[in-house]
């Protein structure tokens, strides 16, 4: 079983590493200055990072990027879990900004690590820097040779501390700046599809996840949730027999093992008393209570210009609350140690954010350590449970114990993406042109992870302590950070007068945050849905429509693309999505063919995407064909079902997703840009796949559904 008290890491070749309290700190030295980089005195080079897997494959991008950086081979470079122990803090792994992000400060270290070995290689061999090659992790000169085990010693002396020699010292430095000059060479890893560094594991079914760590004296917890948001615990009959932890309305079991902890939280759920009142929304009416507010209103695009006159074509488009949906429930493992510091291993997307919001509820100095679990991508239980598992640890008496969430806890506990409608409308000229559009959002908040809303820590349990912490309603990422209700709101196309606003709502019993693109998925399949309406009221191909108010080249092409590829005009009846993601970030145009006959279903989706610089294009792909998977299963099936007091889709049944018999064929196109900036692919195909399904449904009945999901219900409904 897993036990590595501070994860793992795992490089190409397959050797794995321990993490920061374990061994590759016997014999390491520290070459980078920011500490992301070290080398072990045997050659092997360790990277850590804040970024962290999550089945997305960055590790082994981000490793090929290092291996480029430091010419060395990639076998060589040892990538290890995050760690607030170790490793710069990076804040959150999310908004598809990974590699745009965390790529070049680590080329930048490798860099820099890379020059001290061939500023110390020149001197040794009396040569000039520009002299010096490295490939394969071997530097050369003359036929002489050296390796970065040779080197990091004494270029560990120029980086790491107050040179013995200044003469030396000023001459390294000197030769590291002109080496850190030196053209690079061309890459060899970057461009590559090269396998994954996590994928042998998982497919062999070895423990890597949280839920297989296993530390000494390990037990077991469950926590009881309350039968409701607005529900307090009123009374609670003694078990003498079972280790009971109560902190207010927070109340769990400890077990020595996981079935010993389901017997007790069975118990434990029989012996609490609960005061309850009805609190949320009417789910068949989300549209008037996201309209009703109270509103921070968001003014996206103001235009200087009145509206032209004319008749506007007009639509308003919505969604449900939707669910994470992971296949395994969200887990973590705590220990409080003798000296009252807690550590904490956690599949958390952020592992400085969570341990500051644990210390702020805790009042303790808490290390987090990522491992790996389910993929999400989004703001799922991970954090919360990380608090559950240290406020059960609390209580037992330096044991490390494990919490893992039930099914029900994470369908009905765990925040959702927000319910959302769109208004949204145009006029056009005499050829069907748009000259003057209006758009309105109406949406929660998409985030709320820990620390979020001015520092509130943003944790589950914290509301339910006999000291809560407040749990404000969600707000948005800034606009730098992409927005939330207002993500990719602004329309990629050429119109002349633009009206833009967001509605953001301020008061709201049911949690949401951040769910894969947030608002991005909603306000593309609203606009590129408009689009096609607006097409088809015109006469005119909704290709040739979208073509007509496009003007960047880059866009242009991946449209074509992935027209071309799909087929489109062949007589098949086809839907198109193209959206370029947070306005900044990917091109994706996806390309539709469903049928309708006892179901909607997905038989084919052509994907043509440009995330600029591809560092790895399986990579790319996969992660295309993932989300594009995941919006159809959202666009056809999703919707989270609440009655007036509760959450009530807590299983499979009533919370369906998209299964592997039903999964669509997906066909993905990279337009590949080389020596431009790399854009994530993570979150691109959401928007632009889920109009896609609409568009082709539309033109294979003949009826519009602009309300989601389009599930057989939605289409009869339509019909009638």
């Amino acid at each position: 079983m897993m036990g590595s008290p501070a994860g793992e890491g795992q490089g190409v070749g397959g050797g794995r590493v321990m993490g920061s309290s374990g061994g590759e700190d016997q014999a390491m030295v520290l070459v980078s200055d920011d500490g992301a980089v070290s080398v072990r005195d045997d050659g092997v080079i360790f990277v850590r990072l804040g970024k962290v897997e999550l089945g997305q494959g960055v590790l082994t991008a981000l490793a090929q990027i290092a291996a480029d950086a430091l010419g060395a081979d990639l076998g060589q470079v040892r990538m290890l879990a995050a760690s607030t122990v170790a490793g710069p803090d990076e804040g959150i792994t999310a908004g598809s900004r990974s590699i745009s992000h965390a790529g070049p400060p680590l080329r930048e270290a490798c860099a820099r690590v890379r020059a001290a070995c061939a500023a110390e290689a020149a001197r040794r061999w009396g040569v000039a820097p520009a002299e010096v090659t490295v490939r394969r992790g071997e530097f050369r000169c003359g036929g002489r040779t050296a390796t970065y085990a040779d080197l990091a010693p004494v270029a560990d002396a120029l980086t790491a501390g107050p040179p013995t020699d200044t003469l030396q010292a000023a001459t390294l430095q000197a030769a590291a700046l002109e080496a850190e000059a030196a053209p690079a060479e061309e890459p060899v890893f970057v461009g590559v599809s090269v396998p994954r560094l996590d994928l042998p594991d998982k497919i062999a079914g070895r423990p890597r996840f949280i839920h297989d760590l296993r530390l000494p004296g390990q037990l077991y917890g469950r926590v009881l949730r309350p039968p409701s948001p607005a529900a307090r615990l009123a009374g609670l009959t003694p078990l003498p027999d079972l280790h009971v932890v109560r902190d207010g309305s927070f109340v769990g079991v400890l077990a020595e093992t996981e079935a010993a902890a389901d017997r007790a939280l069975a118990r434990l759920r029989k012996a609490c008393a609960w005061e309850d009142h009805d609190s949320l929304p009417d789910e068949h009416d989300l549209d008037t209570f996201l309209r009703r507010g109270p509103h921070e209103t968001i003014t996206v695009r103001t235009p200087e210009d009145a509206p032209p006159e004319g008749e506007p074509h007009a639509a308003t488009y919505s969604r449900p609350f939707i669910a994470h949906a992971s296949i395994a429930p969200s887990c973590a493992t705590a220990r409080w140690n003798p000296d009252g510091t807690l550590d904490v291993w956690s599949h958390t997307q952020g592992v400085h954010p969570l341990r500051r919001a644990l210390a702020r509820i805790l009042g303790a100095e808490v290390q987090v350590h990522h491992v790996e679990g389910a993929g999400c991508y989004g703001h799922n239980a991970a954090d919360d449970v990380a608090l559950d598992a240290a406020l059960l640890a609390r209580e037992a008496d330096g044991r490390p114990v494990q919490v893992r969430w039930s099914r029900q806890d994470e369908l009905t506990w765990a925040p959702f993406g927000s319910a959302m409608s769109v208004d949204v409308a145009a006029v056009v000229d005499e050829a069907g042109l748009v000259r003057s559009w209006r758009y309105d959002v109406w949406s929660q908040g998409h985030l709320s992870r820990p620390g979020y809303a001015e520092g509130t820590p943003g944790l589950l349990a914290g509301a339910h302590l006999e000291r809560p912490w407040a749990y404000p309603a969600a707000v948005d990422p800034s606009p730098q950070g992409g927005s939330g209700t207002a993500r990719n709101a602004v329309p990629i196309y050429d119109f002349p007068r633009m009206e833009i606003t967001a509605h953001r709502v301020l008061e709201t019993p049911i949690r949401s945050s951040a769910l894969r693109s947030l608002g991005a998925f909603m306000n593309v399949f609203a606009i590129e849905s408009f689009m096609d309406e607006l097409a088809l009221a015109a006469g005119l191909d909704p290709l040739a429509y979208r073509l007509a108010h496009l003007s960047d080249p880059r866009a242009r092409m991946v449209l074509e693309r992935a027209a071309d590829a799909a087929g489109w005009g062949g007589g098949a009846e086809l839907g198109l999505g193209f959206a370029r993601y947070k306005g900044v970030g990917a091109y994706c145009a996806a390309v539709a063919e469903v049928e309708a006959e006892q179901d909607v279903r997905v038989r084919r989706l052509t994907i043509a995407v440009d995330v600029g610089q591809v560092v790895n294009p399986d990579g790319v792909r996969n992660q295309i064909e993932g989300g594009a998977t995941q919006a159809a299963s959202w666009t056809l099936k999703e919707r989270v079902r609440f009655d007036r007091r509760a959450i009530t889709s807590g299983d499979w049944e009533s919370y369906p997703i998209l299964r592997f018999s039903e999964a669509p064929e997906v066909a993905v196109e990279l337009v590949e840009h080389p020596g431009t900036p790399s854009a994530g692919a993570g979150e691109a195909a959401q928007g632009p796949v889920a109009a896609a399904i609409a568009n082709a449904l539309a033109a294979t009945l003949g009826v519009r559904i602009r309300d989601l999901p389009l599930d057989r219900e939605a289409v009869l409904k339509a019909i009638q």
